[in-house]
């Protein structure tokens, strides 16, 4: 018996950043693994083009209803009723309350409820506090009425279970991220087009936001000790969108004089990441919770060494390919940094340690673990229609 499976894409591609990622992937290796069941991709119009399926059981429809808005929540369960669908999976939390038909969703952290602070958003307090325990709310109903929850990583899975209790006894599914295929034919590291924007070298890497969690403002002022102990030809260059996080970060170095030798190169291309990337001598990842982490696995699929916070999932997805320090503690960071400067041999070490650890995680592999949970759903549902009748 064949399904009729939707998938909310209105994250696909980058104006999701990682939940874009994880969507794009998944989309993509189902279409190589699926040609028997039916699926209706999801999208809004600003990346409605960024979508194009390759087979013909995969079909995509415009659903232009803003995410985390009441038209989602209203709107939304009401268009996706005209499709019928055996199986709709919500590639995060934020299911329509009023959608009655069987789904599954994915659930890639918790922090928003893990850090709940008015840093995080543009909002005034009061607005941002209220919109905090709707966002609550959502999630506790997905997490209540999905057939099965998906998460992406141990450590978040043990965390929906202590902040959710009830989930306990539901069945919650770790399916990995991975890096990107085109993330795999690094070898040649030297062999890197040089561009007039590429940064002076040497030079340490971020690439990602400036949210509070991913926590920058310890990491600008780490760099800044880092330089002054010895290392001050190093440069630190932040990669990611100039948005108002950014630009809040660059107020608060100017205004403690810190910054000297951060460059902030802003978006990057594919193309100039890969430079990035090929030319840095390490990547440093300060981010305090994380729900997988792939910005590091991918440099390490690049061949840089990654010295890396301990805390949350990074671990558990790094493996013993990273050096780690305390997110909390500068001083724990400058330390891990310095060694990972002067120290060619470590270096050496977690250059190869990183590439094994890659190979760890498949986007394929991930996909037909959803694709049989997919299954496993319909099966679910048959049995339980059966013996009503």
């Amino acid at each position: 018996m064949t399904m009729k499976i939707g998938i909310d894409a209105r994250f696909y591609g980058t104006i999701g950043k990682g939940l874009g990622r994880y969507v794009s992937e998944l989309i993509t290796h189902l279409e190589q693994l699926d040609d028997r069941n039916e699926y209706v991709i999801f999208l809004r119009r600003e990346n409605f083009d960024d979508y194009q399926p390759t087979t013909p059981n995969f079909r995509k429809e415009l659903a232009e209803y803003r995410c985390y808005s009441l038209n989602e929540q209203i709107l939304f369960p009401l268009f996706l009723r005209r499709f019928h669908l055996d199986l709709m999976h919500f590639p995060h939390f934020n299911v329509p309350i009023l959608y009655r038909r069987p789904f599954i969703t994915t659930v890639h952290d918790l922090i928003l409820l893990r850090f709940p602070t008015v840093r995080s958003t543009t909002l005034n307090p009061l607005i941002y506090r209220l919109k905090f325990l709707a966002y609550r709310l959502v999630i506790a109903n997905a997490l209540r009425r999905a057939k099965t929850i998906l998460t992406v990583s141990r450590t978040t899975k043990k965390e929906i279970e202590q902040l959710f209790p009830r989930t306990k006894n539901k069945s919650i599914i770790v399916t990995d991220c991975a890096c990107s295929e085109n993330f795999g034919n690094n070898e040649n590291k030297n062999e890197s087009t040089e561009r007039t924007s590429a940064p002076k070298k040497p030079y340490t890497l971020y690439v990602g936001s400036a949210y509070p969690h991913k926590n920058l403002e310890r990491l600008v002022k780490g760099f800044d000790q880092f330089r002054r102990q010895g290392h001050e030809n190093y440069s630190l260059v932040l990669v990611g969108a100039n948005d108002y996080f950014y630009e809040r970060l660059q107020k608060e170095m100017t205004r403690e004089q810190l910054g000297l030798g951060v460059t902030f190169f802003g978006r990057a291309s594919d193309e100039e990441l890969a430079d990035l990337y090929r030319n840095a001598s390490f990547y440093v990842f300060p981010s305090l919770c994380e729900g997988f982490g792939i910005p590091p696995l991918e440099a390490m699929s690049y061949g840089l060494p990654v010295v890396s916070s301990n805390q949350s999932c990074l671990p558990e997805t790094l493996g013993q390919a990273a050096l780690y320090f305390d997110p909390e503690d500068i001083e724990s960071m400058v330390t891990a940094m310095s060694r990972l400067a002067d120290d060619e041999g470590l270096r050496t070490k977690l250059i190869e340690a990183g590439r094994i650890q890659c190979t760890c995680y498949s986007w394929r592999d991930t996909a037909a673990r959803t694709l049989a949970i997919y299954e496993q759903s319909l099966q679910k549902n048959d049995e339980r229609h059966q013996q009503t009748t």
